[in-house]
């Protein structure tokens, strides 16, 4: 056994060997890699924040105060996207930087070595899986044999743990190269300076960052050329995540038999359109922002959560669940607090923008309620059931 080790490791050596020689570019250095370092913790510290606060809207325990203001969300998920998007050049710049260091030789020194090894292992790999497949779902590409939203979740702290654990390790070197000083002059590479590459890294991250975040910055709607969802490009002027086709609901919406139920105390009230419409009817400015990083803010009216429940004879402040005409998917159903519910905000709404709802905004009626992702304003309503 110890032969056949010895035989792997003097085939090996060589290859590592010139893999190690690519270290000797100065651009290579302990310096770069803090430069980027520190731009790329800061791109995954907003990112990991924002997309806890978001795992938890969409959760949303009782114990959460009601988030205000209105856009709060739209923020939020539109840093979220932006710094991942910005993440993804800084990633692989930083790679490129140390990669010659991972094939240094003999691999096992100490056991202090292989747990620095282990933990920058699992830092790269979740890192990479991470930004793929959040960058798969803002063009709703679901490849993956597995759950996106609970796996990016779980990652995201696997992600944001090695980097803490990564940042431990090495405080001593980042310490000392936090700031360049004379015994660490910018030199001259063999491609290109230390300056140069970070420079190209900075146009890189802002090329990415103006051309995708038009979908949810009005002033850079504009540029917005590799994102894809554009504001104000869809039906009413808004876009659409999915189509009445795609959620199969054209012919049940648009029947005449169409009515809303609101089940509460063991009775059920239908409301159709008529109905609805001779209810009190509120206008609202409320964003639509979905978890994939676009949002967009739109004129709603309708009819207030809160009047409809009374006029169902349900208290204004209820847990609800709400499900929707499309029988399956994480969108055709959805609970909504009683904060929400209660919130003079929320409504079904009837009309976007002046006009009667399009069929892909979810005619005949929608939910649409302040500071809650997109994938919880639930179109083309079948039934709200008052639960508390």
């Amino acid at each position: 056994m110890a032969d056949l080790t010895s035989r792997v490791a003097d085939r090996l050596e060589p290859v590592f060997a010139r893999l190690r020689r690519t270290s000797s570019d100065p651009v290579k250095s302990t310096r770069t890699a803090v430069v980027i370092g520190r731009l790329l913790g800061a791109a995954f510290t907003i990112c990991f924040a924002t997309g806890v606060f978001s795992h938890v809207l969409q959760d949303y325990p009782s114990w959460i105060v009601l988030p205000r203001p209105v856009s709060l969300y739209r923020v939020t998920q539109g840093l979220h996207v932006i710094s991942g998007i910005a993440s993804i050049p800084l990633l692989l710049a930083k790679l490129w930087t140390v990669f010659p260091r991972l094939f240094e030789w003999p691999p096992i020194r100490s056991l202090a070595g292989v747990l620095e090894r282990l933990s920058i292992a699992v830092l790269v790999t979740a890192s990479l899986v991470e930004v793929a497949i959040g960058l798969l779902n803002i063009f709703q590409v679901y490849v993956f044999p597995f759950p996106f939203r609970q796996t990016h979740y779980a990652l995201g702290w696997v992600v944001f743990g090695s980097l803490i654990v990564h940042i431990a390790v090495k405080l001593p070197l980042i310490a000392r190269y936090w700031r360049s000083g004379a015994r660490d002059r910018p030199r001259a590479g063999a491609v290109v300076s230390r300056r140069g590459l970070v420079g190209i890294v900075g146009v890189m991250v802002g090329a990415v960052t103006v051309t995708t975040a038009g979908q949810t910055i009005d002033a850079l709607k504009p540029f917005n050329i590799l994102g894809p969802r554009k504001q104000n490009i869809g039906p009413q002027g808004l876009p659409v995540n999915k189509t009445a086709m795609q959620a199969g609901v054209i012919a049940v919406a648009k029947s005449p038999e169409w009515a809303l139920e609101v089940v509460a105390g063991g009775a059920t009230t239908r409301f159709d359109l008529t109905a609805l419409r001779a209810l009190p009817q509120t206008t609202v400015d409320l964003p639509i922002a979905c978890v994939e990083g676009w949002s967009q803010m739109a004129r709603w009216k309708g009819v207030r959560m809160r009047d409809l429940l009374e006029a169902a004879g349900a208290a204004a402040e209820s847990d609800l669940k709400v499900r929707s005409l499309q029988r399956n998917g994480v969108t055709s159903r959805m609970e909504m607090p009683a904060g929400f519910s209660a919130d003079p905000m929320t409504l079904v709404a009837l009309e976007l923008n002046g006009e009667v709802l399009d069929i892909d905004h979810g005619y005949p009626a929608r939910v649409i309620a302040p500071g809650r992702p997109g994938a919880l304003q639930t179109k083309w309503l079948a039934r709200i059931e008052v639960v508390s």
